[in-house]
């Protein structure tokens, strides 16, 4: 790989895992005002919005409707997907559990990129990756104390974890035909159309009527932190995943997720001013090593 496309693809993992590092922050706000499925629908909806503003104003933003649409469809439905199941999962299950199901993404990523698109890892990276996973588990556990586990809940999760692994894989296997403007577009659209499907139905079997769609948009908190969730977090996480995978195997590509698990907990840290026991600083350190050497490994 080119020193410079290295630098920026890197660079895109970062900026990844920061972004999704502080998404628990909006999380944590919006669900306190809106319903799990008020916060996806309104997700999308912002995250379409600005999809299309760019594509309108920005000539060098433009989706591609050629080559593997298929593939391309079924990414957005696998993200669409992932992001339901979880809102679903956590119903049943602690965002424990959750974060738990999350971490062990980048194992599943390496298995389904070995059976799609007989992608292999080294020994070295999959000790890493080990490490990596570990450490969060660890973490999250550690912090938790007991855990009730719900079968249907974890089973949702896990459900949830495959999409999404699922979904990355499959950003790099039409990463020639598709820039990273293109996976954020029809990933964007395929919620916004599904989830409001849902939604707008939802609301005329339990009101008879869809009056009450716009009702969180009244609180200004809910606007910004699911603006945040949807630009942020969908759009710019998307096109940065497109643009890792284009150039990255799917096991480096998908191990900067635990990253921001790290980046969560020093975020805990210096905004809510939150304890970091000593186990939560070897944990990230471990996580940080677990990153660097996936990629120190790579056999490209």
């Amino acid at each position: 790989m080119d020193k410079g496309i290295k630098l920026k693809a890197y660079s895109a993992g970062v900026l990844f895992a920061i972004l999704v590092g502080f998404s628990f922050l909006s999380t944590r706000v919006s669900v306190q005002i809106a319903s799990p499925v008020e916060v996806l629908v309104f997700r999308f909806n912002f995250a379409f919005v600005m999809v299309c503003v760019t594509a309108l104003f920005f000539k060098i933003a433009r989706p591609n409707v050629k080559g593997k649409k298929k593939a391309l469809a079924c990414a957005g439905a696998l993200y669409t997907g992932f992001m339901m199941l979880q809102a679903t999962g956590l119903v049943f299950a602690t965002s424990i559990e959750g974060a738990i199901m999350f971490a062990i993404v980048p194992i599943i990523a390496n298995i389904v990129a070995r059976i799609l698109l007989n992608e292999t890892s080294t020994w070295q990276q999959n000790v890493f990756v080990g490490a990596s996973v570990s450490a969060v588990i660890f973490m999250i556990i550690m912090s938790a104390g007991d855990i009730e586990v719900n079968l249907l809940g974890l089973i949702l999760l896990m459900l949830s974890s495959v999409s999404l692994a699922t979904a990355n894989v499959l950003f790099r296997y039409v990463r020639q035909e598709h820039g990273p403007f293109s996976l954020t577009f029809f990933n964007s659209m395929f919620g916004f159309i599904v989830l409001n499907i849902w939604y707008i139905v939802y609301l005329l079997q339990t009101h008879g009527n869809i009056a009450e769609y716009f009702a969180p948009c009244a609180n200004s908190q809910f606007v910004i932190a699911t603006a945040y969730l949807g630009i942020a977090c969908i759009v710019f996480t998307t096109w940065f995943m497109g643009y890792m995978m284009k150039h990255m195997e799917a096991i480096r590509a998908t191990i900067f997720g635990n990253l921001s698990t790290a980046i969560s907990i020093i975020a805990g840290v210096l905004i809510l001013r939150e304890p970091m026991p000593l186990y939560n600083v070897v944990c990230v350190v471990v996580i940080v090593v677990g990153v660097v050497g996936v990629s120190k490994f790579a056999k490209t």
